[in-house]
């Protein structure tokens, strides 16, 4: 699997499209907006938005996309971006933007506003919780880095301690914090790195569908 850079999204004030060997540090910002998903022909993706301009962004994405694509990117909590894709490379996407953006105003809302949120993966797996004693055959509905829902077939309850175990995953410890009565959500005590969540996707038989699937946006956790 291609690395994935531990380094946050970079914020140039500069009006060009960023390209694969964009290395201006002066003219940057770091911000924390890593995670977005990308929308191409109503469905949405997973992506990570690597560099972004008053022109453009760069991000990786993990479906196919070519040039002269249309996709829209969100990017801050409920907002998003329309453009055209101008090159492709390495995994790398180069979108231009259809209109300039005001990137300071991008670092002032991600600053103070509301934390990104993560997108969420539905799917059908196997899982086993742990609640106390008692250990339970389940359903895992959807996951996200920061939590997942699931079907239990005795019911749980809001501020339950559980463990998670799901084959190909490291034992998931977390809290139900929400039910609607037939499933639950699960917060993890710890977000779960990217790179492991991705992995673990593609390793599954079903896993290119489930990484070009349509995401429920999701706060963080669950």
């Amino acid at each position: 699997m291609t690395h994935i850079p531990d380094h946050g999204t970079m914020i140039s004030l500069s009006r060009a499209l960023p390209q694969p060997s964009d290395r201006r540090e002066g003219e940057r910002y770091l911000t924390l907006l890593r995670v977005g998903s990308a929308t191409v022909d109503g469905r949405r993706h997973l992506c990570l938005i690597r560099n972004v301009s008053c022109g453009g962004m760069l991000i990786r994405t993990y479906s196919d996309l070519e040039p002269g694509a249309r996709l829209s990117v969100e990017f801050t909590h409920g907002e998003s971006v329309v453009g055209t894709v101008r090159w492709v490379k390495d995994g790398d996407v180069g979108l231009m933007f259809d209109h300039a953006i005001d990137v300071l105003q991008l670092l002032e809302s991600a600053i103070g506003g509301p934390r990104p949120r993560m997108p969420r993966v539905q799917l059908s797996a196997t899982c086993w919780v742990r609640c106390g004693s008692v250990t339970q055959r389940s359903q895992a509905i959807d996951i996200s880095q920061g939590g997942m829902q699931i079907r239990t077939p005795k019911p749980l309850y809001l501020r339950d301690d559980v463990l998670i175990t799901i084959p190909g995953l490291p034992v998931l410890a977390g809290v139900v914090s929400w039910t609607d009565g037939e499933s639950f959500g699960v917060s993890f005590n710890q977000v779960m790195p990217l790179q492991t969540l991705i992995r673990w996707l593609k390793s599954r038989p079903e896993g290119g569908q489930l990484l070009a699937a349509g995401y429920a946006a999701s706060v963080e956790g669950a």
